[in-house]
Order: C-alpha cells, then structure tokens, then sequence
C-alpha cells in the first residue's frame, strides 16, 4: 500500500494467486477455507484506526459478522463522505449474485468488503460445498464492475470444477435473463399455468431444477405475486427483491427457458483452480507430469515472446527457480 496505493491494493486482493501467496507471507498455511477467513480477519483487525495512514477500511466477515456489513460500511461512509447507498448495494448484489444467481453448490458464510476512502471497493467471498467439504472463493473488483449480473467476477477460485451448475450471469446467459424477468412481470396465474403443465415434463438430466424437489407451488405463489407488483424492469432488479432466492431464481429460470427458449449457461464459472496439487498432498498430491508440461509450455512462450534479451533472460531465470523450487 505504501508503495502502489490502496487502489493497487484492492487490485492485488481481487487476485486470487495473490491473496493465495498474500496469506502465505502472512503466516497461515495453505487451506482453501481457512487461508480466506484468516487473511480477511487479520487485515479488518490489524487495518482498524489505521484509515488515516492506509486509507483502507475493512467491513463484514465470517457467519452472523458478515451481516454486520450494511452498518459497517454507513458508518465507514458517513465519516468520509461516501455513497453509502451505493456501497450497501454493491456488498448486497455481489452477495446475493453469489447466492442465487451463481448456482454452483457453494453456500456463502463469509463476507469482506474492502473500502477506500475514495469510494473503489473490493469484495472477497467464500461458500462451502457442504457434501464434498470443500471451498470456493468469490473475487470482485468495483472498478471492472460494468454489470452486477454479466461476468462480475474478476476471479473465481476453487479446489475444483463442478458439473452440476447453473450460470445465470455468464455471457451465454442474456436470453435467460431477460426472459427470467419478463416472466417474473406476468400475471401469477398465467406463471402458475405453465408450471403446472411443466410437473408432468420429464426433464434432461442437465436441468439444475428437480421440479418435484425445487419447486413448491405454495412457495412460487407468494413469490410471483411479489414480482408481479414489483414489476422488475430487468433480471438485476429481480434479484434486489425480498424473497427472491435460489430456489425462486432457478425456477424463474427454468419457466423461461421452457416458454422463451431461452437456454442458461450451465458451465462452471470457476477460472482458477490449484493445478499441480501441493507437496504436502492437499489439495491432492503434485502431479508431476501436468507440473512439468505448464513449465515447458511457459517456457517456450517466453522463448517466442518479442521480448529484449534482458528481458527474456531475466523470465527465464525466474522461471528456472520457480521450476528447481
């Protein structure tokens, strides 16, 4: 921070690599959950008073502290003269995307919403995949935040990919997001109708939907006639309403994929994943052949890169520690 700013800072934290090798340098050893926990901890506490030296301030957390965040940041807002109107709903929308627009079988418990003085924000967030018992980490940076529900996500990093995933920010997914809050505008019973006509379908396996698990009737009910009087003007708006949750969203989703045509991604969105394993087998043992090949490939990159001497011999010297490392 002293030497690139906080705005570099927040930068570096939306990194996943970075705030991996961060926590690393700060002392905790490598775990995909806690490291995340511990590091966003360490920087609120150790960063707290310090706003006028560092200007970086540090709100949420882990479990009921994470619900403290709305407060935090209009107290955080009113002695700097910030929006915090505008800080509030970029915690919430970045919460609320990672809960029930980005349905990847991750369960968010922990919450840092990183603030500098001048109004640039970062978030970093975790969810846990309760039957595989692993974890996710969420990153975002306010400054290449265009559209809170089209590719938000500076990084998404985990110990895995998943095949069972519905992605309704992704790219591939405009359709679906438009159709979704078109249907949310209809009448309820023009939505019921077609729902119960949808519990006798026999869907593809690749539905993220169990129309007999997901969907209770009763509960979709109550929650059309909240969209119908809310009439949001597009699919953001729908997910700032009360009572729109996962389960909400994924059979808005699936309605309008059945009656517009409008087909969701179902890709993981997750970019970065611990590749070669670690010497100390977790996540899973190095896979030496996979570490060797990434090291040739970058390598022969640099080699063709159009690159100075200097410059060339310096990447390569670098990555020939990195490789006897």
């Amino acid at each position: 921070m002293i030497d690139h700013g906080p705005s570099t800072f927040l930068k570096r934290l939306s990194d996943p690599y970075w705030f991996q090798a961060f926590g690393c340098v700060l002392g905790f050893d490598w775990h995909s959950s806690g490291i995340t926990t511990t590091v966003c901890g360490a920087l609120k506490q150790g960063l707290a008073g310090t706003e006028a030296d560092t200007s970086i301030l540090v709100a949420g957390g882990k479990g009921r502290t994470s619900r403290k965040t709305p407060d935090e940041l209009f107290e955080h807002a009113s002695r700097f003269g910030l929006d915090g109107e505008s800080l509030v709903y970029a915690s919430r929308m970045s919460a609320k995307v990672d809960s029930a627009a980005v349905q990847d079988g991750y369960q968010i418990y922990h919450h840092s919403f990183f603030l500098t003085r001048a109004g640039e924000w970062a978030v970093v967030q975790q969810g846990m995949h309760e039957s595989a018992g692993s974890a996710r980490r969420y990153h975002w940076l306010g400054a290449k935040v265009d559209d809170f529900v089209c590719e938000p996500h500076a990084a998404i990093c985990s110990q895995r990919t998943e095949q069972t995933v519905l992605d309704l920010v992704a790219n591939d997914s405009a359709s679906t997001r438009d159709a979704t809050a078109e249907v949310a505008r209809e009448r309820p019973g023009i939505v019921q109708r077609e729902l119960a006509d949808m519990l006798s379908l026999e869907l593809p396996k690749r539905h993220q939907v169990d129309l007999r698990r997901d969907v209770n009737p009763r509960n979709l009910a109550k929650v059309l006639v909240t969209t119908y009087e809310a009439q949001p003007e597009d699919f953001e708006a729908l997910l700032t309403l009360k009572g729109v949750g996962a389960k909400a969203v994924r059979a808005l989703a699936l309605i309008a994929e059945l009656t517009h045509g409008a087909t969701p991604s179902c890709r993981d969105p997750a970019r970065f994943a611990f590749a070669h394993g670690g010497k100390d087998g977790f996540p899973y043992p190095v896979d030496r052949d996979n570490y060797d090949a990434s090291i040739d490939w970058l390598r022969d990159a640099v080699t063709r890169a159009r690159l100075g001497n200097t410059d060339r011999m310096d990447a390569l010297r670098r990555l020939a520690k990195w490789e006897a490392a």
